[in-house]
C-alpha cells in the first residue's frame, strides 16, 4: 500500500498551514466547506488521524468520522433546506479520489438540482463564509 502523504492539502489543513472554512471541530474530525462546492453547502469531515482513505483507516477513526458525518448531513438538510443529501467517500485514483487523506463529502441536494462539474474554479470567499456560518448555526441547532 502507498504511504501516507503528510504534505496532503488536508494534512495542511489541519496544522493550520492552510486557511480553511471551519464549520466545526472536535478531538477527532475537522468540518470544512468544500472550497470547489459541486452544490451550496457542500461540506468535508476529515478525521484528523493520519490515513489515505477508508482502506487504510484505524476502525475508531471511521465510527468518529461517521457519526459527525451523520450530524453534518442532519444540519445540511436543515440549513440548505436540502430536499436529500449525498456522502461521498472516494478510494485511491481509480476510486475517484484526488486529496489522498480521508475524508467525506456531505453535500446538499435538491430535486431536480444536478451536481455542479468539479471544474477547479473556485467559489467566492463570501459565499463559503456566508455558507460556513448558516451549517455552524444547524449544527448548533440539532
Amino acid at each position: 500500500m502507498t504511504a501516507y502523504d503528510t504534505d496532503n492539502i488536508f494534512a495542511r489543513i489541519l496544522r493550520g498551514e492552510i486557511p480553511s472554512h471551519t464549520v466545526h471541530e472536535d478531538e477527532d474530525t475537522l468540518v470544512i466547506m468544500d472550497v470547489m462546492p459541486q452544490a451550496d453547502g457542500h461540506a468535508l469531515v476529515i478525521p484528523k488521524s493520519a490515513s489515505r482513505n477508508l482502506l487504510d483507516a484505524e476502525p475508531m477513526a471511521l465510527g468518529a468520522a461517521i457519526a459527525v458525518v451523520q450530524r453534518v448531513a442532519l444540519a445540511s438538510k436543515a440549513a440548505f433546506a436540502a430536499d436529500g443529501i449525498s456522502v461521498m467517500q472516494f478510494n485511491e485514483a481509480a476510486g475517484g479520489q484526488s486529496v489522498f487523506h480521508l475524508h467525506f463529502h456531505v453535500i446538499p441536494r435538491h430535486d431536480g438540482t444536478p451536481l455542479r462539474a468539479h471544474s477547479g474554479q473556485m467559489e467566492d470567499q463570501d459565499v463559503l463564509t456566508a455558507n460556513a456560518e448558516k451549517l455552524r448555526a444547524a449544527l448548533a441547532a440539532l
